[in-house]
């Protein structure tokens, strides 16, 4: 199935002209899942909400957010990373309240807190409510600050100071407990941009709890997500999504997809998985690429779902045009058509909602 999305222009200049291909199952799947899907496109600009209508079919809407990157929410509320602010929505509906008639949720942004540029990659939400921020470019994780752009929470022990270099691209977060646990980097490195080089087989997994390299050797990984007593990653530079042994260190992967993976959502048998094209000259040289050659396939950008038994792709969601990469894909459990409202849309301004007044409790 396919169609055309034509997404609100943003304020920077056309909208993106992209064609959505979708497996027929998609909207039952979400249905008797009882989730929908939010990803961003930092490419372009959105946040994109995926969901199913009334009439069973599937339910796109998307708001535009500079450079959206990292994002992570639930029915009440969502966080995204964009280019210098960490955004907070919350949904502004009651249970039964429905805005249009149809959508069961309106996330309307409520803090834009200005971090500055700190190249937002993923979130994590901790268990007192507390966000957690992985901040690429000064190698760290981070919290906001009431005063300052940042204050930093942990840093891997082989880099020596904070400093806007993006020494070992720092990228991906795995929350345990409602905790930081896990987290990826391209490179053990100390220099500015000294992951570049090491893009093949420098990746590593580390154990922030300790300190220690869980594993290594690998391409490029993002992602890293603890389910059900496993640890799963992305090996993004050849293609895969797999399993982190512990105790040995191994990458065992389940499941290879067409294309640059990067966004990861764990629910119930299944693996959400964004997929992007690779970008001439920043992911060349990689075994992506062999291995799309040897396959006879061209990289693909949209979202896989993979059953974490098989490894089997069982449902999809593809975009075609003029976006190519996906950076951040999350599960909205309990949500079944949400709309949403950028922050520099026509509709914001009046957009007024309020608590019920303290006279009528």
């Amino acid at each position: 199935m396919s169609e055309t999305a034509a997404p609100p222009p943003p304020p920077s200049g056309e909208p993106p002209k992209v064609t959505l291909d979708f497996s027929p199952g998609l909207a039952d799947y979400l249905a008797q899942a009882g989730i929908s899907l939010a990803f961003t496109s930092y490419q372009s600009g959105y946040l994109y909400l995926v969901g199913h209508s009334p009439d069973g079919k599937l339910a796109v809407h998307e708001a535009f957010y500079p450079q959206a990157m990292g994002v992570v929410g639930d029915a009440q509320r969502i966080y995204l990373g964009t280019l210098t602010q960490l955004v907070r929505l919350e949904n502004v509906l009651a249970p039964n309240e429905r805005a249009n008639g149809k959508h069961d949720r309106l996330y309307i942004p409520r803090n834009m807190q200005v971090m500055g540029n700190i190249d937002f990659h993923e979130l994590g939400i901790r268990a007192d409510g507390g966000v957690v921020v992985v901040n690429t470019r000064y190698s760290c994780l981070c919290e906001p600050s009431l005063t300052h752009s940042f204050r930093p929470l942990w840093k891997p022990d082989f880099i020596s100071v904070l400093a806007p270099e993006d020494r070992c691209h720092l990228n991906g977060l795995a929350m345990v407990d409602g905790q930081p646990r896990y987290v990826t980097a391209v490179a053990r490195s100390d220099v500015k941009d000294g992951w570049r080089p090491h893009r093949r087989d420098g990746g590593m997994v580390i154990d922030i709890a300790s300190d220690r390299i869980v594993a290594q050797g690998l391409s490029m990984p993002h992602s890293p997500r603890w389910h059900e007593g496993e640890l799963w990653v992305l090996n993004s530079g050849t293609g895969e999504l797999g399993r982190i042994d512990l105790d040995s260190g191994r990458f065992d992967p389940l499941c290879f997809q067409p294309g640059f993976l990067r966004g990861l959502a764990l629910f119930g048998n299944h693996a959400l998985i964004g997929l992007s094209k690779p970008r001439d000259g920043r992911f060349e040289g990689l075994a992506l690429d062999e291995t799309l050659a040897q396959r006879g396939e061209e990289a693909r950008c949209g979202i896989a779902v993979v059953s974490l038994e098989t490894g089997a792709l069982e449902q999809w969601f593809y975009l075609e045009g003029a976006i190519g990469e996906i950076f951040s894909v999350a599960v909205l459990p309990g949500v079944a058509n949400a709309l949403t409202i950028g922050p520099q849309s026509r509709e914001i301004a009046e957009l007024v909602t309020f608590e019920r007044p303290t006279w009528e409790s």
